[in-house]
């Protein structure tokens, strides 16, 4: 088991906080990268009863804020959370595409467990709508291989569609089929995001407008409301482009037990690679790096699938939702779809609730808070004070955040306990 708890999490609003001009272009920020990160910091420091000066290092995850906001060396900026109480401590800024969070994290975790610090702030921020499509589809496309990927035009969706197609071949899905299983999925993120008040797809959102919250209201929408973007994937399949940031405190697990009040242990992490180009992989229908991770994660924390109460998944995309639940052991190889048609992992499970925050699909994904932003909402649920929908019936314990970082690449799961 990690010696490591957390003891404070904050996650900002998920949206859009920006104003265009469609006539001129002029693009007005609304809500900062710097000011989102500050919001972040000192709300999970506050969330925590500690203040800057209780801290001896900062994590910053970040994917890519120069070519998001033009501000590399972001780390240092964490001090303006709280100037006097932070100024000359160490600050690190962690970068592993939409597992930067997850990362940051970690590296956090193995200060504290080396000694090298008590307590830890991590961050996670990222301010994606700065920039037009084009420029949001570059930016994320540095995060594939780029001689083999990204320089040859292939953006995310286009990646994560290969996975499409290889998952539906391995399991002898027809189109229709796998239409169904994916717009059962973006339903259950939906529906979960209309509780969420700091989702980008909340109530009075274009998914609440439009009345997405069951598969065959997504399957129901005109193509130019659902287009196609990289076949099989359309609209709908694909998580959000989305500013927003998220923190966490963590401290040794002594600690949290003796100061007393609220804490999560980090039971188990896993960390793993796959090969970055897919031209190296033969697997394309199962995150084989990411089974590895949720391995070494459910080992150390002594847990397997059946323990697990609530999850939080990377779903990008549709499909790396089922990849990712049955990574996790939540459905066998090749049936996660047939779980979601089924009605499973919703509030009113009696076993486990997947992305009760809306996951990807309609909290939001700002990339590099992401992984942050997961173990804070299971934090919040884990102590009892859930942002948004939380099980219907039972009482949670045991969560586990599953992040990946590109094409899933980097793949990172973490068990946290409620401590007893």
């Amino acid at each position: 088991m990690s010696r490591a708890s957390i003891v404070g999490a904050y996650n900002t609003k998920f949206g859009s906080f920006v104003k265009k001009n469609k006539e001129t272009g002029e693009v007005a920020d609304l809500a900062s990268i710097y000011e989102l990160m500050y919001e972040a910091g000192r709300g999970a420091l506050s969330d925590a009863g500690l203040s800057g000066k209780d801290v001896d290092a900062v994590w910053v995850a970040s994917c890519a804020p120069g070519l998001f906001a033009e501000q590399e060396h972001l780390a240092s900026l964490a001090t303006e959370i709280d100037p006097e109480g932070l100024r000359f401590k160490p600050m690190t800024r962690c970068e592993d595409a939409c597992a930067s969070g997850s990362v940051a994290l970690y590296d956090a975790i193995y200060a504290v467990e080396a000694g090298r610090a008590r307590v830890a702030l991590v961050l996670g921020v990222e301010k994606m709508n700065l920039l037009d499509t084009k420029g949001v589809t570059h930016a994320l496309a540095t995060c594939s291989y780029w001689p083999e990927e990204g320089a040859a035009g292939m953006t995310f969706p286009a990646l994560f569609a290969e996975y499409a197609k290889g998952y539906a071949a391995r399991y002898s899905l027809d189109e229709g089929t796998l239409a169904r299983m994916l717009a059962a999925v973006s339903a259950l993120g939906y529906r979960n995001g209309l509780d969420n008040p700091l989702a980008h797809f909340g109530k009075g959102g274009p998914s609440d407008k439009l009345g997405l919250v069951t598969a065959e209201a997504i399957l129901a929408l005109p193509p130019e409301k659902n287009p196609m973007i990289a076949a099989p994937l359309r609209l709908h399949d694909c998580s959000l482009v989305t500013d927003g940031a998220a923190a966490l405190v963590v401290m040794r697990r002594e600690d949290a037990e003796a100061r007393g009040g609220r804490s999560v242990e980090i039971a188990g992490l896993g960390h793993a690679n796959e090969r970055i180009a897919l031209s190296k992989r033969s697997n394309m229908h199962e995150l084989l790096a990411g089974k590895e991770a949720v391995r070494r994660a459910y080992l150390e924390a002594g847990v397997s699938s059946a323990d697990i109460d609530l999850a939080e998944v990377h779903d990008c995309f549709t499909i790396n939702q089922l990849l990712s639940t049955e990574a996790l052991g939540l459905s066998a190889d090749g049936r996660a779809g047939h779980d979601y048609l089924a009605g499973r992992f919703g509030r009113d499970d009696s076993q486990v609730c997947v992305n009760l925050s809306g996951g990807l699909k309609a909290k939001g994904h700002p990339v590099g808070a992401t992984g942050v932003s997961m173990h804070a909402l299971l934090y919040k649920q884990l102590v009892g004070e859930p942002i948004g929908a939380a099980p219907e019936r039972f009482d949670p314990e045991i969560g586990v955040a599953f992040n990946v970082g590109g094409s899933a690449v980097t793949n990172c799961a973490t068990v946290l306990r409620r401590r007893r």
